[in-house]
């Protein structure tokens, strides 16, 4: 049964079009480079263990730091986004980005590349959350859900650029040639965003309200965080994201050849099965909720559902090695985590105003990568801990699981009334609008 609440056409919405195509495009690009930086150390590692002379340990804080980072910049970003607009804090973006990769390819040493990543963390945080108000003020709420999920695919086509694309260049003409070639992508989508980009259409500004330095602050953060859709959505994505997230970022490739015995090519196909999948997975989510909004919770928790069903089967399989099947059948389930997560912000949006919708989804966003920063440290502890056991190591992703799903539970039956009575106000708001 489709939703009225996302088929209502909402009293102030954007009327979308070809503009707002062409305005968001120029967003998604932004994003598109960010997450090709993002992942580019993925195919790079062990060039980067060579070059900086670095053990495992050490090349595994290139990600949690990038993570870290990442994670802690989504509040202040969305608070930016709120104050600044998406242009401003895009051209910011694209600036640190940009100069992170650059300090990447000529970086000397270990340290001067781990504070390049970093660098290059702080503008990638600033492109998703933006990218996503972009959206809520180009287009109507209920173009909402697919227009998120289709940012999200346009990053791991990012994904998918880095894997197949600077993993070439990176053998053919080199680290520095790379990277700094890389480089050059960024500076392209800055003067893009410079010349073209817009935070609204005409008519469509933002009331304007004060911005009165920390009491400003403090009123965004608990006012976003007192609705309970925001809380539900940092919790959705919590559940959702971190297992496909931990296996793309770091301990895929080893678990599938050092616990399944598999090559390092094989591996590297089901790596890319995830990549694969999530886009197309992406777009079916989009458009089921788009046309039925209750539809994201039950998604949202039958993705949690077949994730540790297939990890709890491919775990515990009583051979020595999971067949080829059951890690083909992990592997597309993993790559449905993404455009679950994307679900969360479809919990946020409708639970905040315009003026609110970055912080909001710098909260909601926050979920994801503080459960795989979690995660990502828990399994190389673990696997420290037990000889290199992945059946106990892994196992740690049931936890953070349990945990967000009970969450979960606990917040959906308020969300769920606040926005029944979201939409009846709405409703009684147009029925008085006098004719212009």
């Amino acid at each position: 049964m489709s939703s009225p609440a996302r088929n209502a056409t909402l009293p102030g919405d954007p009327p979308g079009g070809r503009g707002a195509v062409a305005v968001w495009s120029i967003g998604v690009a932004v994003y598109f480079v960010a997450v090709i930086f993002r992942t580019s150390l993925g195919v790079a590692g062990l060039d980067a263990a060579a070059r900086f002379h670095v053990n495992a340990s050490a090349l595994s804080t290139f990600s949690i730091l990038q993570l870290l980072v990442y994670a802690g910049m989504q509040i202040p970003v969305g608070l930016l986004v709120d104050r600044l607009g998406t242009r401003k804090v895009l051209s910011i973006g694209a600036v640190l980005f940009t100069a992170g990769q650059l300090g990447f390819a000529f970086s000397p040493s270990y340290g001067t590349a781990l504070a390049s990543r970093a660098l290059l963390g702080c503008g990638d945080a600033m492109t998703f959350i933006s990218v996503l108000r972009l959206g809520t003020r180009w287009f109507p709420a209920r173009r909402g859900p697919l227009v998120a999920q289709l940012a999200g695919l346009v990053g791991m086509a990012g994904n998918l650029v880095s894997t197949l694309v600077l993993a070439r260049l990176l053998h053919g003409v080199g680290w520095t040639r790379a990277f700094a070639g890389s480089a050059l992508a960024g500076v392209v989508v800055l003067v893009l965003t410079l010349l073209f980009l817009k935070d609204h259409p005409e008519g469509h500004e933002p009331e304007p309200s004060p911005h009165q330095g920390s009491v400003y602050v403090r009123r965004q953060i608990t006012a976003a965080w007192r609705e309970p859709g925001t809380r539900l959505g940092l919790w959705v994505h919590f559940t959702t994201q971190f297992p496909a997230m931990v296996f793309l970022l770091l301990w895929g490739l080893p678990f599938l050849v050092q616990a399944q015995g598999l090559s390092r090519a094989t591996a590297g196909e089901l790596l890319t099965l995830v990549v694969l999948s999530n886009m197309v997975i992406g777009l079916v989510y989009g458009q089921i909720v788009a046309r039925h909004h209750a539809a994201r919770l039950p998604l949202a928790l039958g993705t949690v559902s077949a994730t540790a069903l297939l990890w709890a089967g491919t775990l515990a399989y009583p051979g020595e090695h999971a067949p080829m099947w059951l890690l083909v059948m992990l592997c597309a389930v993993l790559g449905a985590c993404g455009p679950a997560s994307m679900l969360g912000f479809d919990f946020a949006r409708p639970a905040n105003p315009p003026e609110r919708q970055g912080t909001a989804s710098g909260i909601t966003n926050m979920g994801g990568f503080i459960a795989s920063m979690t995660t990502l440290f828990a399994i190389g502890v673990l696997l420290d801990a037990t000889g290199d056991d992945y059946t106990v190591a892994f196992s740690a992703v049931f936890v953070l699981q349990a945990l967000g799903v009970s969450q979960i539970l606990r917040l959906r039956g308020r969300t769920v009334r606040r926005e029944r009575e979201r939409l009846v106000a709405s409703r009684v708001e147009t029925v008085h609008v006098p004719a212009a």
